[in-house]
């Protein structure tokens, strides 16, 4: 054996095969790679074979026994030449790229090919690979579904081509392949013993496909490929190394393999002589012996390769004897070596170095002979001690030396014979100032720590991570009513109404599973338990504190008993605030009048940044019998000063349309009204619906276009012109608002709404509009719009399409459905009319 084999941790590795402490003999690994892809080659010769014969139709090369014996599937055939062809890529050592990535497809076809297989027969359910490639003509024989590889099969090769795509990457560990090539093997002999000792129930699993007895050599190949193809790493290594390890390893394997087997079979002649039962019992007795030998195997080769690298180390420290006194020499450390009268026999140079005192002055003399007075008394009672107690006696002290007052840490022991009897006394001190220094910081540190604990206002508690008290400050007690002292130790919940203890801990654990916690205040429905039982609650101020050992966790606690009381009366005003608002907004929009011959639906949000109040609107204004007047408007701002233009804008344009006025009439008499206003714009659309005419004639001032949905089309944008916003124009120079008539077919829906609902921040709103287009037509399509129900349904859908959250809308949202059932006049009416 080699040092660089006996020094597992030292430099000089030269091979994956040493770095394990196992020797090896090139010629024995090179011909166990030659042997798994002899294996690799002859399972894919099988399954070619077998290939052949489902191609030339020859049952004699589908099967061993043809007529008898089950036959090998095509899909197994094929699987089992990818398996062999694989496995031996990889066996040859130095792979191509090309070649390394056609074995990984080839592996990842046959594991791909096993798993769909048994999930078809886990399933019960047919993928159509079964008779992919052939028409399986020997369904009569051990078959269950046409052409489907038998379950067990379907396991091994779904293992094996995981083994193989695990083998060629060299950075899983060999034993996950060899492990899978054993299981792989291991599936295939159950096979092999079931013909062998006439079990026809290890052959064939009721009702599925047998595996074929071909089928099952090509998986011990397969298994042995696998298990050989990397014989330097895994178990494999602890098989075939030329150490002990390897040579009680291949005894007992040999022994697992052979002896059971000719165990079975005398059990089986015995059997049939009527001396024992059932062949079942017996075919799986062997089976699980041989498991079991196979795991005492493989544990007993980890206890040897223990022994034999430990074997190595003892006798590698052993050699390295002569290194001790180097060791010594470059210790940071004084080491000395007295005898039991307290002679120096050796010391190392720190300790010339420390005591400024040269070997020849100290080697053989005592300590009164080249100590000072004190340090020679002290070292002299220190050896005293040791010898009368037998034991190690550390101290920690400190030395008034040449170089100045130093501290140390001191260690004495006796050296023993092989009989157990002392011989010499051995010391070392190690110089431990800086440490000693450091330690006093931290105890300064810590006392500072506490008087800023102290000085905080608030209460303050340390806990460790799993809500244990270790620290708190005096004003917990004016908080909890409970003394610092008691607190420690206990659990901090206890400081927690007992109905609210599961919460709070469950907060403090989310909040020590944080990967990265930062600090954080929480102050909702949290409560705090005084010592007279009275709640309270309490804001928490909750950080973390990193210690040597474990993360610690501070929670400063604040009373805001006082704080919710304010909040309270700042809630109920709000709230006082917001209904009289809202009570204005509605009682300026009004409601619609509920028109027999107009079915009509709308929904109202505020804006979030002045609930209940804003400057959208909209208005039903029947004008007579088959006519009605539809507007709607955006006056822009917020708050109660666009809710009072929109009012006087809403209660004009009610009265207008009252007169008669067209569409653009009324659009330029608004226009001059919004001028009188100061800064004031406003969008808005204008349409006068005849149902008589069964037409809409509109006018838009800046508006978003109508969207109509026919019944005999898809839902589209009104065609108008757009003139300016209301307000825009002024006395010298005026913008001409146009209005523009279309037929509107009897059955039709028209949805009119403001910008809140299609502009969004970082969106294109024409794309916005395009998706409410859209909606309004799979809402619509096809349903009855003289249904007020259904108007409101397609209400709803359009808000949950365009408003993400419904309670949180950044702007004022409106949006008003009609239906147009129809009312046609009779030809002498209509042209009365």
């Amino acid at each position: 054996m080699t040092r660089d084999q006996q020094l597992p941790g030292q430099s000089g590795m030269r091979s994956p095969e040493q770095a394990d402490g196992l020797p090896f003999r090139p010629r024995v690994l090179a011909t166990a790679r030659q042997v798994a892809g002899a294996a690799a080659l002859a399972a894919g010769l099988l399954g070619l074979v077998s290939l052949v014969g489902w191609v030339s139709g020859a049952d004699v090369l589908k099967e061993v026994l043809p007529g008898v014996s089950v036959a090998m599937k095509a899909n197994t055939a094929v699987a089992v030449v990818a398996l062999g062809l694989s496995l031996y890529v990889i066996s040859r050592g130095r792979i191509r790229p090309v070649a390394l990535a056609l074995s990984r497809a080839a592996a990842v076809l046959v594991a791909v090919l096993g798993a769909f297989t048994l999930g078809e027969d886990v399933a019960g359910a047919g993928l159509g690979i079964d008779e992919l490639l052939f028409t399986d003509d020997t369904v009569q024989r051990g078959t269950g579904a046409p052409g489907r590889m038998a379950p067990n099969t379907a396991a091994a090769l779904m293992a094996a081509g995981a083994g193989s795509l695990c083998a060629g990457v060299s950075r899983i560990p060999a034993r996950v392949s060899q492990i899978l090539g054993l299981a792989v093997g291991a599936l295939g002999m159950l096979r092999l013993y079931g013909a062998a000792y006439g079990v026809p129930e290890l052959e064939q699993f009721r009702p599925y496909t047998g595996m074929a007895l071909h089928t099952a050599v090509a998986l011990v190949l397969v298994g042995t490929a696998l298990f050989l193809v990397r014989p330097g790493e895994g178990p494999a290594a602890l098989l075939l190394n030329a150490g002990t390890t390897g040579a009680l390893g291949r005894w007992l394997f040999v022994t697992v393999v052979v002896v059971p087997p000719l165990l079975g079979w005398a059990v089986l002649v015995a059997e049939d002589a009527g001396l024992f039962g059932e062949r079942l019992g017996t075919g799986l007795l062997v089976f699980g012996h041989v498991a079991v030998f196979t795991a005492v195997i493989f544990t007993t080769l980890a206890v040897g390769r223990r022994v034999e690298v430990a074997h190595a180390r003892l006798e590698w420290r052993v050699r390295q004897n002569d290194l001790l006194q180097a060791f010594m020499e470059h210790t940071p450390a004084m080491v000395f070596i007295k005898d039991l009268e307290g002679r120096f026999l050796a010391v190392n140079t720190r300790f010339e170095q420390t005591l400024r005192l040269s070997r020849k002055q100290v080697l053989g003399r005592l300590d009164q002979d080249v100590l000072p007075p004190d340090l020679a008394r002290q070292g002299r009672a220190s050896d005293l001690a040791v010898l009368a107690e037998g034991r190690p006696v550390q101290r920690q002290k400190t030395f008034a030396l040449p170089g100045g007052q130093r501290d140390f840490l001191s260690t004495r022991f006796l050296l023993n014979d092989a009989s157990g009897v002392p011989y010499a006394l051995c010391g070392v001190y190690i110089d431990i100032t800086d440490r000693v220094a450091a330690e006093r910081e931290v105890q300064r540190s810590h006392r500072r720590f506490l008087a800023l604990l102290e000085s905080a206002p608030d209460a303050t508690l340390i806990t460790d991570g799993d809500g244990t008290v270790t620290m708190a400050n005096q004003q917990v007690k004016r908080l909890f009513g409970r003394a610092p002292g008691d607190l420690v130790g206990s659990d901090v919940v206890g400081l927690v109404p007992t109905a609210r203890r599961r919460r709070h801990h469950a907060l403090l654990g989310a909040y020590l599973r944080l990967r990265d916690p930062k600090p954080m205040v929480v102050d909702r429905d949290l409560y705090g338990l005084r010592g007279d039982g009275s709640e309270f609650p309490v804001e928490v101020s909750v950080s973390s504190l990193q210690a040597e050992q474990e993360t610690l966790v501070v929670l400063t606690v604040r009373d805001i008993t006082e704080r919710r009381r304010l909040e309270a009366e700042r809630a109920e005003r709000y709230e006082q605030q917001r209904r009289i608002a809202y009570t204005l907004q509605h009682s300026l929009m009004g409601e619609p009048p509920r028109l027999p011959h107009l079915p009509c639906a709308y929904r109202y949000l505020a804006s979030v940044r002045d609930p209940g109040v804003g400057g959208d609107w909209f208005d039903v204004i029947p004008l007579d019998e088959f006519r009605t007047g539809v507007l709607i408007g955006d006056v822009m701002g917020r708050g109660l000063e666009a809710a009072a233009v929109m009012g006087q804008l809403r209660a004009a344009a009610h009265a207008l349309a009252r007169t008669g006025a067209t569409p653009s009439g009324l659009m330029r008499a608004l226009d001059a009204f919004v001028g009188d206003l100061a800064d004031q714009l406003v969008t808005s659309v204008y349409l006068v619906l005849d149902q008589g005419r069964q037409e809409i004639t509109l006018c838009s001032a800046g508006h978003l276009p109508v969207i109509a949905l026919p019944p005999d089309g898809p839902a589209r944008r009104l065609e108008a012109p757009v003139g300016v916003p209301l307000g825009v124009n002024d006395a010298g120079h005026a913008v001409p608002f146009e209005e523009v008539t279309m037929p509107l077919p009897p059955g039709s829906a028209l949805v009119l709404y403001t910008d809140g609902l299609v502009e969004r921040p970082g969106t294109d709103i024409e794309a916005q509009v395009d998706v409410l287009t859209h909606t309004v037509d799979d809402a619509l399509k096809g349903a009855p719009v003289d249904d007020p129900g259904t108007l409101d349904q397609a209400a709803d859908r359009l808000i949950r399409t365009l408003i993400v959250d419904a309670d949180a809308s950044d702007d004022d949202v409106t949006l008003l459905l009609l239906g147009a059932p129809g009312r046609r006049l009779p030809p002498g009416e209509r042209h009365r009319s």
